[in-house]
């Protein structure tokens, strides 16, 4: 469905209860933002349920099945033939809008219980229809004419609605996939490969929002977030990012003509969104220079801090900005006045001589008044952290909610509270990559790198959660590549794994690939786990919406590894 589509669908259920399942990621939580406030706006009476992966999606379903006949489910559901997962009933609907790829193909040709979301301008390469589902009597090569018909049924070579066929037995539709012959199972293998992402929930919401003008500034800003979340956890190819930036940026533009006055009247409590262009260190203005330069992954990375070199380098950077280190070592917002105001053009110009030469991003910030500024990435970092923290015994439904809550601007003590346990989980991150570097813990494997975490390895407590462990994963693989002479490294992939449970004896595996200039985030590990347990019996668990990140018996670890190398050799 396009976003117009959906502007006619959504009054189906204008005035009816409503399901929202949404999964645990940055990006749906801003969609899930936006939605509710759309529902607030008609009076639309819905339950929230967050669900952390499929188990989680399948128990949510069964609980509330007898009471909605409406399901919306955000970033999670496309990728799966979810009417075989779930057994809904007929009169089941389901609104789905996720930014996984690639779509089941199933989900994209059952229209009539399923209800895709997506921007009519993402190219899912989807095969056609006839390439993958066929009649039998088509593949036996029967009558051209299509005229003789059996018993009363279709004539043999015409299209029959797959929407139909699913209604009728979703095990029907699971036979037409067995019966792929030899071509068809080729085209559906290299379509279902590759795990990507396409373009964020949140900003599908908001451009919902605006078609039906209802769209506001806070939603805006929900959208923003979400799309940064993308950049900041290496979802998207950086094309793909800046594209999507110049969409937002014309909304944000759109937005501050239209509220000028109101901003003049109402300076204390106004919102004010800007574009701009601003430093790639994590959280510098809520931290001191120093910390942010040391913790953030762009900068530790080219100065390579976990060496000796590396700080020395460090300290000529700040001597050639000219900027006192008790300046640079105390808090942002106590830093002079002076120094701040050319901050960011002194920085640069340092920063290429020093060959960081793409020290500035495109970003937005936002005001709250006078006092409070936030850039997109804070709000993704601290969000982050308090979505998966681990500093209570909290349920994942307690973390969800103060998550979500942080992105309210009237929770601000929330939101600061997610910038303090963003902090320590950043300095832990960066102390793990120096340890791992130091200690040579990546291994390679031939086919790819391969980093396993030990139990008792500081902070690994943190690193059980996916989001924290693929950050880790993504800053270790660019580490990595910095620090060593073999330049094949670039086009390997890496494994990294940590102890999940130790009480279960299960440790959480993610697989991510090539750090190039040229990748096009696209992750084959997916199908790769999938196989290599099932070669050799492995116990796994695929529960996560993202494929590519699973659990594993701790005892099976080695002969998984070895599958893996056979099979991707």
């Amino acid at each position: 469905l396009s976003v117009q589509d959906v502007k006619c669908e959504v009054f189906s259920f204008w005035f009816q209860r409503v399901a929202l399942l949404v999964a645990a990621d940055i990006d749906a939580l801003c969609a899930c933002k936006i939605l509710q406030a759309l529902f607030h706006c008609d009076q639309i009476q819905y339950t929230l349920v967050p669900v952390t992966g499929w188990q989680d999606l399948g128990t949510a379903f069964l609980e509330h099945k007898e009471q909605f006949r409406y399901f919306v489910l955000i970033n999670c559901g496309a990728n799966v033939d979810i009417l075989e997962m779930l057994q809904p009933d007929d009169d089941s609907i389901f609104f789905i809008c996720d930014t996984h790829r690639p779509v089941d193909v199933v989900n994209v040709y059952n229209d009539t219980q399923i209800k895709l979301l997506i921007k009519q301008d993402d190219d899912l390469g989807v095969p056609s229809y006839d390439d993958i589902f066929r009649d039998e009597d088509d593949e036996e090569g029967g009558d051209d004419s299509g005229n003789e018909s059996d018993e009363g049924s279709e004539p043999s070579g015409k299209r029959r609605r797959f929407d139909e066929v699913c209604v009728e037995s979703v095990a029907h539709a699971n036979g037409s996939r067995q019966r792929l012959k030899g071509s068809e199972r080729e085209i559906l293998f290299d379509y279902e490969q590759y795990e990507y992402h396409g373009t964020s929930a949140s900003m599908m919401f908001f451009e919902l929002a605006w078609v039906l003008t209802k769209d506001t500034k806070d939603m805006l800003w929900w959208a923003i977030i979400g799309l940064t979340d993308q950049w900041v956890h290496d979802k998207i190819t950086h094309m793909k990012y800046v594209t999507d930036v110049a969409t937002m940026q014309r909304h944000v533009s759109r937005h501050s003509h239209r509220n000028e006055d109101e901003e003049n009247t109402l300076s204390i409590d106004c919102m004010r969104i800007s574009f701009e262009y601003d430093l790639r260190l994590t959280l510098y203005q809520h931290w001191s220079l120093y910390e942010s330069i040391c913790n953030s992954c762009y900068t530790s990375c080219n100065f390579k801090l976990w060496t000796l070199n590396g700080q020395k380098k460090l300290q000529e950077f700040l001597a050639d900005m000219g900027l006192p280190l008790k300046q640079v070592r105390q808090k942002f917002n106590s830093m002079d006045m002076s120094i701040k105001e050319n901050l960011k053009d002194v920085i640069e110009e340092s920063a290429n001589k020093f060959g960081l030469k793409d020290i500035r991003i495109q970003t937005f910030g936002v005001h709250f008044g006078f006092k409070n500024r936030f850039l997109a990435s804070d709000m993704v970092h601290a969000t982050a952290a308090l979505l998966e923290s681990t500093e209570k015994d909290e349920s994942d439904s307690d973390n969800f909610i103060k998550a979500l809550d942080s992105l309210t601007r009237s929770n601000l003590d929330r939101l600061h509270s997610g910038i303090d346990q963003a902090k320590k989980k950043l300095m832990a991150i960066q102390q793990t990559v120096a340890s791992c570097i130091c200690t040579n813990l990546i291994l390679s494997q031939g086919p790819f790198l391969y980093c396993y975490l030990m139990e008792g390895t500081p902070d690994v407590k943190l690193f059980s959660k996916p989001m924290a462990l693929t950050l880790l994963c993504k800053y270790l693989l660019k580490a990595f590549i910095h620090s060593t002479r073999n330049k094949r490294c670039k086009l390997l992939p890496l494994i990294m794994a940590a102890p999940k449970d130790v009480e279960k004896g299960t440790v959480i595996v993610v697989g991510i690939p090539p750090e190039s200039e040229t990748s096009d985030k696209k992750n084959f590990f997916g199908r790769a786990f999938e196989k290599a347990a099932e070669t050799t019996s492995s116990r796994t668990l695929h529960d996560h919406f993202d494929t590519s990140i699973i659990e594993l018996k701790t005892e099976d670890r080695s002969k998984f590894l070895d599958a893996l190398i056979t099979l991707l050799s």
